[in-house]
């Protein structure tokens, strides 16, 4: 689950990449965690287009009614096509669009969470087709959002309703039936209409197309998104909001800057706002230009912590700096741009993500204030397991997807030494990867581009592994020679360390289990030098004051 304003309170623009590997863990997964993750093959035969969902959601009973009209393609000749909508959601008919008026009923069965479409004929490859999901409700409630999600059905501090959805690793469906698999997008965008009392406003995604006044004191929202959006990015966010407006000029032109709160707190987030501008001058810098300047950027505020919905972030941490006001490090992009194909793989984005707020940091304080907010942020790294978790069966890795794919990260750029090259490799896979869904061996490849070493390993180590290399190191007595081994890692463990000497950077390539020595220049090196090597990289560093080396 993302992380809402950790250092500063809008590091929501994120970068999302996929990253795949193979861990086998004693979980038992259902045929029902199998149906939810896994490419079915009647989800694989055909492609998404667009996506039209009308919602009209009651608050007093917390169910809601609705419609999607989805757009699709056919890959390859089909019949049987897999819907996902969580029950106790109902689903009450489907039909097939014919021509602009006509349609027919479609037969379907459920299962579970699923729903067994069977078209009349087999649909033929290459062509579009249109169907539509008449659906109604109680959704779930959102018991602890946004990592426990769902609905929100809250009241704000004047007792008008306050709700909005969060369902990220839970799933569109919870709210809307959807193909709800990372792997496919709808090409086209999104349409989302909320009906809601005429004292409220919701906010989607997108721009606002059109507000439709209704005779029974109602009014629905349409908002339209022109970019592919992944499905949990889709939200709806229902108050009584102030509109604050507002522009950036940034790589792609002006960029709308729309932000809704609460008429009570509009205050508390004007001081806040000032800091989007430079965040966005951050991010752009590093990352390269924001993907949806067609959708614009809206911040909203939300009565649970936040989610870097798509053009769209939710925002509800106080008007505080840092998580809820603390510094998590105690050291005083671009979201869904690039999707992973499977939620396994949600390190990638939350580590590119929690990272961002190393670059703000350093693009605020200078570098040494982002190498301590690196730094101190490594002490919530629990090593508990790994963070790539199992693959198509909806399954995600451990909550050290944030803070130690952040230090690998670091690591990563550290051994590089050449902030340039660094950042030419986050553009890079910004422009590879622009608005897809990636594997590791894409983001892999990409990045071994760029870097002097492979990082097979390297990702090995601190990806599917639980263990912290660990750098033994000794000085000889006159102090000029460095003899130096890993342990602890895995085999072929190759990050290169770069010593920050008085005189120029040393880079070494230690080996596991195997010492190998270098001679310095007197004066050169000292025990200080070698301890920030575990500030500026995920190791451990361990002395010995005396060594004894098998002939063996």
């Amino acid at each position: 689950m993302n992380r809402a304003a950790i250092l500063f309170s809008f590091v929501f623009f994120l970068l999302s990449f996929s990253v795949q590997a193979q861990l086998t863990t004693n979980k038992i997964y259902t045929r029902a965690d199998s149906l939810r993750g896994s490419i079915t093959p009647e989800r694989a035969w055909w492609d998404l287009i667009h996506y039209s969902i009308a919602v009209t959601p009651n608050i007093e009973t917390k169910t809601i009614e609705g419609a999607v009209t989805m757009q699709f393609k056919a890959l390859k000749a089909g019949k049987i096509m897999q819907i996902d909508l969580q029950q106790p959601l109902i689903i009450d008919s489907i039909t097939q669009s014919i021509g602009k008026k006509k349609s027919k009923q479609l037969p379907f069965k459920r299962d579970g969470n699923i729903a067994l479409i069977d078209f009349e004929k087999v649909v033929q490859p290459n062509l579009k087709y249109s169907i539509n999901i008449y659906y109604h409700g109680k959704p779930k409630e959102a018991v602890r959002p946004p990592w426990d999600g769902g609905i929100s059905w809250n009241k704000d501090a004047t007792g008008s309703p306050f709700v909005a959805t969060s369902c990220q690793g839970l799933g569109a469906s919870v709210w809307w039936p959807c193909k709800d698999h990372q792997s496919d997008e709808p090409d086209s965008g999104v349409v989302i209409a909320v009906r809601v009392p005429d004292t409220l406003t919701n906010v989607s995604n997108g721009k606002l197309k059109k507000v439709i006044t209704h005779s029974d004191h109602t009014k629905t929202w349409v908002w339209e998104v022109k970019n592919p959006i992944n499905n949990y990015s889709v939200s709806m966010n229902i108050g009584k909001y102030v509109l604050i407006e507002d522009q950036y000029k940034g790589l792609g032109g002006p960029l709308t800057l729309n932000y809704y709160f609460l008429q009570d707190h509009k205050d508390s987030a004007l001081v806040q706002l000032k800091q989007i501008k430079p965040m966005l001058d951050c991010f752009e810098h590093w990352f390269g230009k924001y993907p949806f300047y067609q959708d614009g950027y809206k911040l909203v505020e939300v009565p649970y912590l936040g989610m870097e919905h798509q053009s769209n972030v939710t925002y509800g941490n106080r008007f505080k700096n840092g998580y809820l006001g603390k510094d998590i490090s105690t050291s005083g992009w671009f979201g869904n741009n690039i999707t992973a194909k499977d939620i396994a793989d949600m390190w990638i984005q939350e580590g590119f993500t929690t990272y961002s707020e190393t670059l703000f940091s350093e693009w605020l304080d200078g570098r040494i204030a982002g190498e301590e907010y690196n730094f101190g942020s490594r002490k919530r790294i629990k090593n508990d397991s790994p963070i790539i978790a199992d693959y198509n069966v909806n399954a995600s890795g451990s909550g050290d997807m944030y803070f130690k794919s952040a230090a690998m990260i670091h690591s990563i750029r550290m051994a590089m030494n050449n902030d340039d090259q660094f950042r030419q490799m986050l553009l890079g896979l910004n422009k590879a990867f622009w608005h897809a869904t990636i594997t590791t061996s894409d983001v892999e490849r990409k990045m071994n581009s760029y870097t002097r070493f492979t990082l097979d390993k390297i990702f090995d180590q601190y990806l599917r592994k639980t263990t912290i290399p660990v750098l033994e190191y000794y000085f000889s007595v006159s102090g000029n020679k460095l003899v130096y081994r890993w342990t602890n890692a895995v085999d072929g463990f190759n990050l290169p360390l770069v010593i920050q000497t008085d005189m120029k950077p040393v880079t070494i390539v230690p080996k596991l289990n195997e010492w190998q020595e270098f001679t310095f220049p007197l004066g050169m090196i000292n025990a200080t030098q070698m301890q920030n090597l575990a500030k500026r990289f995920y190791i451990q560093l361990m002395e010995k004051k005396e060594l004894v080396i098998s002939s063996n």
